[in-house]
């Protein structure tokens, strides 16, 4: 597959193909309140930011969304513990205030489903990479979903990111394919995302009864999602791990 990368700020007329590209979140992941308000905010006030990828037809085969923010900024210092939520909202409160940015940290890297395994994700990283240098910044950081965290939903996150291969590459495949581009481990964000939903939106997301109490094992979590009938709703609380890549 021969593709090219650009920026949404210099192609502006690829909108539309860019957000409407099919990807394969499972379904519970986007209705993340945090990321619901503002993801789409970012295409629209922050296109040098948001990169894709165009095969030979000119269809949109993969996307990387990234957003600058200050985490020099007084009362921060360290990639928080909310990770992804934490850092959008850091992100939009420093661009409405007219902070200045010092990190750019990834949002997202999506490939279309049958484009994947042809190693647009790391190509996607690297053209992250390279506009956040070109932009004047020193360092990306990203708040990684591991990829294969779902088969393991009960083992702890930390021990999970931290386990590695013979080579000294991360187990996980899409920790290692960060690694491989130059980023180490921070450190795991244990409350990185948040959804919580009534039991008919759980049911409707998941196709699961969701009619018992306690930690229920969903397709695609990274952790289990907590169940309680008698309330009403459940609560899924995702960990992401803090990758940095120097530049």
């Amino acid at each position: 597959m021969e593709v090219k990368t650009a920026r949404l700020a210099d192609r502006p007329d690829m909108r539309d193909k860019v957000l409407g590209m099919a990807d394969s979140w499972p379904r519970f992941v986007i209705e993340d309140l945090v990321g619901t308000y503002h993801f789409l905010r970012i295409a629209a006030e922050l296109p040098e930011y948001v990169l894709f990828a165009e095969d030979e037809h000119g269809r949109v085969v993969a996307n990387a969304f990234s957003v600058p923010f200050s985490l020099a900024r007084e009362g921060r210092g360290e990639l928080p513990a909310r990770g992804w939520d934490e850092m959008l909202l850091w992100a939009f409160s420093d661009l409405r205030r007219g902070v200045r940015p010092d990190t750019v940290s990834a949002v997202s890297v999506s490939v279309t489903p049958d484009a994947q395994g042809k190693g647009l994700s790391a190509l996607m990283i690297r053209a992250m990479r390279d506009n956040a240098r070109a932009l004047g910044f020193g360092e990306v950081v990203a708040p990684v979903r591991p990829s294969a965290k779902h088969l393991e939903p009960h083992t702890p996150v930390e021990e999970y990111a931290r386990r590695v291969r013979p080579d000294g590459l991360p187990q996980d495949p899409w920790l290692r394919v960060h690694a491989r581009a130059g980023a180490t481990l921070d450190s795991v964000a244990p409350a990185s995302m948040t959804v919580a939903a009534s039991l008919a939106d759980w049911r409707r997301w998941t196709g699961l009864p969701f009619d018992t109490a306690g930690d229920i094992e969903v397709p695609g979590a990274l952790v289990p999602v907590r169940c309680e009938p008698e309330r009403g709703y459940a609560v899924y609380v995702e960990p992401n791990v803090w990758m940095r890549h120097p530049l």
